[in-house]
């Protein structure tokens, strides 16, 4: 039987890649993600069967590939992709999770959910058409969610002859873009998508190119999951107190540990109570261990009673993080509705969500040159922008630099639910502002 121990030191032997492709409107991305599903073999006959069966009923002599992904009916109908299509497919060298994430600007929040858990990014360009703002605006959504690999697949070679120079443009004019945004790792691939050209099997007509397909960079590509790495975190999503003749005093904290390590008799603070006690006993998949990690779900039992429910934090004592209630943040605006000073929210953090008012909205991203538009006063739809929120109760948030889970959160509308924003606390490739929070008339000042 393998050990606790042994466990633990083979934690970080995976060879599970998430990534997510993005791109313009038309640029391929449905054909490319179906192009890798067909070549790499991955799709089931009866799959294959349908989408050979649509593809002759609309006058095609090819199978479209696209139908593979584009699974909503006014996707099918209209050629486009809406939602975010989860696809799971595996090699002999790595299991892959994929995103396929849509084109059209509106959907550009699609992309941001798509890329939040990604461990990297293709991202797609029409070799006519090159660099877009759309193709800026998914660089800058992928290096402000510290995805740490993207692909440039310049697509539909094809069309523009296979010319090299088309592809060495291209290139150097988004790679010079994405590394101004600070994103550590640029690929550049020439593919076609429709013909198979360098996706999965190297293509004939550009033998100017001597680097790896599309399928082997993402065989081969550097993947750390190493959520022990960071310091614990532990949010708490239920308080486990069945008080019955069994277990007439058994108290447990529920949830999913979001990093690091928890051991039994570590000293551990409770958030933002500040409370402190150690940790007396892990329960997991019903039998009691010394030692879990991320992102394991167990239930902690501690050594005192303390007033705890759900969305406290429990970290450990000696590096438990600070608690505010100014909260500096990056965020992605993806509602309808606009996004002001002043607007009350609920901010959503791990399983703790709590009252919040935006005290500021420092600059708003412009995507054309990176600049800054200082105090443009609201967000609108795929706006990306520096906001100031004061929240009613303190949170526990790390620096998103630091760790994707705890260092994101969602800004909500309280009347509806509806998402707002998603946020990056701390900072990120926008300069920080300064700012200057004034009191709320209306008496929430927090």
């Amino acid at each position: 039987m393998t050990s606790t121990t042994e466990q633990f030191a083979d934690l970080s032997a995976t060879t599970l890649l998430r990534f997510a492709t993005a791109g313009s409107v038309d640029d391929g991305k449905s054909t490319l993600v179906g192009r890798l599903l067909h070549d790499s073999k991955s799709v089931l006959t009866d799959q294959m069967e349908h989408v050979e069966a649509v593809s002759q009923a609309r006058g095609q002599e090819a199978p479209d590939l696209a139908l593979l992904t584009d699974g909503l009916r006014a996707e099918r109908e209209q050629g486009i992709t809406i939602d975010v299509a989860y696809r799971y497919f595996a090699t002999a060298r790595r299991r892959f999770i994929l995103a396929d994430t849509p084109g059209h600007v509106q959907y550009t929040r699609n992309m941001v959910t798509g890329a939040s858990t990604a461990d990297l990014a293709v991202v797609l360009v029409d070799a006519r058409n090159g660099v877009i703002e759309q193709t800026r605006r998914h660089a800058a959504v992928a290096a402000l969610l510290r995805v740490p690999h993207v692909v440039l697949a310049v697509n539909k070679m094809d069309l523009v002859g296979y010319e090299e120079s088309v592809f060495a443009k291209i290139a150097e004019e988004f790679t010079a873009y994405a590394s101004d945004l600070g994103v550590p790792e640029i690929s550049a691939i020439p593919i076609s998508a429709l013909a198979g050209d360098n996706v999965v099997d190297p293509s004939a007509n550009m033998d100017w190119y001597g680097g790896p397909t599309v399928l082997e960079h993402l065989e081969t590509v550097p993947v750390s999951h190493d959520l022990t790495a960071c310091p614990a975190r532990f949010p708490v999503q239920y308080v486990i107190r069945p008080q019955s003749a069994e277990h007439p005093d058994y108290r447990g904290y529920a949830g999913q540990i979001a990093s690091g390590v928890l051991r039994v008799g570590e000293a551990v603070t409770v958030l933002p109570s500040g409370r402190t006690s150690t940790i007396a006993g892990i329960d997991a998949l019903g039998e009691s261990v010394d030692i879990a990690w991320a992102p394991q779900s167990v239930t902690l039992r501690l050594a005192d009673d303390i007033d705890i429910s759900r969305g406290d934090l429990i970290a450990p004592s000696a590096n438990a993080p600070a608690t505010t209630q100014d909260v500096e943040a990056t965020v992605c605006h993806v509602a309808d509705q606009p996004l002001s000073v002043g607007a009350r929210v609920l901010i959503k953090h791990t399983t703790r969500t709590v009252k919040a008012i935006v005290k500021e909205i420092p600059s708003r991203l412009t995507l054309d040159d990176l600049s800054q538009h200082p105090n443009p006063g609201q967000l609108v739809a795929n706006d990306i922008g520096r906001v100031v929120v004061r929240t009613a109760e303190p949170l526990a948030l790390d620096a998103y630099a630091d760790s994707r889970r705890t260092g994101s959160f969602l800004l909500i509308d309280p009347a509806d639910g509806t998402t707002l924003a998603a946020g990056m606390a701390g900072e990120s490739f926008a300069s920080k502002a300064e700012t200057t929070i004034q009191a709320d008339e209306e008496g929430w000042d927090f």
